[in-house]
């Protein structure tokens, strides 16, 4: 049977290129154009007129025109592909605009030169990405060789991508600037703000429950305080010294091991029968590299849509795993950073995402499963990859006997992870957060403070007083504990100075929070 694969799947077959990341576009040729998704990738049919020859230039032309760019395709090609191929292309196209684009790529994922000259200065600049479907550099480095604006967001050490759509199907991208406004008209930004404080610590406690980790108040506290403090002030997060007072922070004095990761490390777990590996970080030696290049994709990438590049930067670093420890919770205190630094949120509200993760089953799944979007290809592709050898003392201290036996190979992936899946997500995480984490809290914030105020229409006592009138009715489903009324004898016991009252109270109570006097309104 004749393949009628073309584009990329068609370079991919010629080349024998295996890649971790699948193509998530595959065209052949068929009778009618259709269009077909199938597990998450499109199957893409075109009829004869769209058949392009069948070589290097031809369906690279094709796959530039038609599909979806694929980074770790790119790199995996260049580096098997004769670049006589290439220089042939811009020989008989020199001003050729998909030619030149090639030509750019090629050189800028494989650091060698092509043996053609420099495109004529007559010629028209031309974006190397179409900054109207993908996250890009907002402001591009003109390459006068190729003619050719480089927007690609990060650099060749590392340089995520994420494919956004056309701006007119980006409905799916939530607003968060938007939804923490609807929020401040409904509630106030005063209540708002009175909520940012419980929000942050239940963001700090959540984000260690994530890690499953126990709820510690004194690393509790401080994780909250560095939301306070960092969050949205840091003009360079990912420069190493901030990461390091990040890390400190978060993880307190008696940390064992604290700077830049020098030791290889695996996401897994351990059992009395064997070390189960679900992901392999780039090895030591490449992560000050890679961490330059993913410091240079925040500071290329601002401006940009601010969920997009915060869920590219902070997802990228969790792959990165540059830290010796404490990498999930600054990944998740990244996600606000970022969000507030972009002002999308204002710099003193954290939107609790982390609560929102771990306040379920679900959330948590949905939050793993994100993960292994990359994780599990990359475990399938490298299942034979490793071994428990010889056992070892790294420069950091750290003892291990793990090796990784394909990191030549890998760095192809680890370079340029398709971060449009972890997009997706975050958007939909902000979403539930705002609309309902968030908004909850300031809901019962409200009812709070009107259930206080309904109390002292009936008898005026201290605020402390009244919260706890409000705590354990709310707690007790209004019904009067012993507790409280050996705490305030005066109300809730017989022969009270307000003993009367006490039906008035609870009633009040119990009004301002079943009947919806503070509730939001419906939208």
């Amino acid at each position: 049977m004749t393949d009628t694969s073309v584009g990329f799947q068609r370079l991919a077959q010629l080349h024998s290129i295996r890649l971790v990341q699948p193509l998530l576009i595959r065209s052949h040729l068929g009778a009618v154009r259709q269009r077909e998704v199938v597990d998450g990738q499109a199957l893409l049919t075109w009829p004869a007129q769209y058949q392009p020859s069948d070589s290097f230039r031809g369906h690279f032309e094709f796959g530039l025109k038609y599909e979806r760019l694929h980074f770790e395709f790119f790199s995996r090609l260049f580096a098997a592909l004769d670049p006589e191929d290439v220089a042939a292309w811009v020989r008989d196209e020199p001003t050729g605009r998909y030619a030149r684009r090639t030509a750019f790529l090629y050189e800028w994922f494989t650091g060698r030169r092509l043996d053609v000259p420099d495109a004529a200065a007559n010629v028209a600049y031309v974006d190397a990405m179409d900054a109207g479907q993908y996250l890009t550099a907002t402001r591009a480095d003109r390459v006068r060789r190729w003619r050719v604006n480089n927007n690609l967001p990060g650099s060749p050490a590392l340089c995520p991508l994420v494919y956004l759509g056309p701006q007119a199907e980006r409905g799916w991208l939530y607003d968060v600037a938007a939804g923490v406004q609807r929020l401040d008209d409904a509630f106030g930004p005063e209540l708002l703000l009175r909520s940012a404080a419980w929000l942050t610590f239940k963001e700090s406690r959540a984000s260690f429950a994530v890690e499953h980790e126990a709820d510690q108040d004194d690393k509790v506290r401080r994780f909250a305080a560095a939301m306070g403090e960092f969050s949205g002030r840091l003009d360079d997060a990912m420069a190493p010294e901030n990461l390091l007072t990040l890390q400190k922070v978060v993880l307190g004095q008696h940390a064992l091991r604290v700077g830049m990761r020098q030791s290889p490390v695996f996401v897994g777990q351990s059992t009395f029968r064997a070390q189960i590996v679900h992901y392999i970080a780039p090895d030591e030696d490449r992560v000050p590299g890679m961490l330059d290049a993913l410091r240079l994709t925040e500071r290329r990438t601002r401006g940009a849509d601010s969920v997009a590049r915060a869920a590219a930067v902070s997802f990228a670093f969790v792959y990165l795993h540059p830290l010796s420890d404490g990498n999930g919770r600054v990944h998740r205190f990244l996600v606000n950073h970022l969000l507030a630094a972009d002002k999308a949120v204002p710099p003193n509200i954290v939107v609790p995402v982390s609560a929102t993760i771990a306040g379920s089953a679900q959330g948590r799944a949905q939050y793993d499963q994100v993960l292994e979007g990359v994780s599990k290809p990359f475990m399938r592709a490298y299942a034979d990859g490793y071994r428990f050898g010889p056992h070892r003392v790294c420069p950091d201290g750290v003892e291990t006997n793990f090796e990784f036996l394909q990191a030549d190979d890998a760095q192809h992936v680890w370079r340029y992870l398709d971060l449009t899946a972890h997009v997706h997500y975050l958007s939909d995480l902000l979403r539930q957060t705002v609309e309902h984490e968030m908004a909850q809290e300031a809901l019962l914030l409200r009812q709070h403070g009107e259930a206080r105020a309904a109390i002292k229409r009936w008898v005026e006592m201290p605020d402390a007083d009244a919260d706890r009138i409000i705590r354990s009715l709310y707690e007790n489903h209004w019904v009067v504990s012993g507790k409280l009324c050996q705490a305030l004898p005066a109300i809730f016991e017989e022969g009270g100075a307000f003993y009367g009252v006490q039906g008035h109270l609870v009633e009040a109570v119990r009004v301002v929070f079943e009947d919806g006097v503070g509730a939001a309104p419906r939208r």
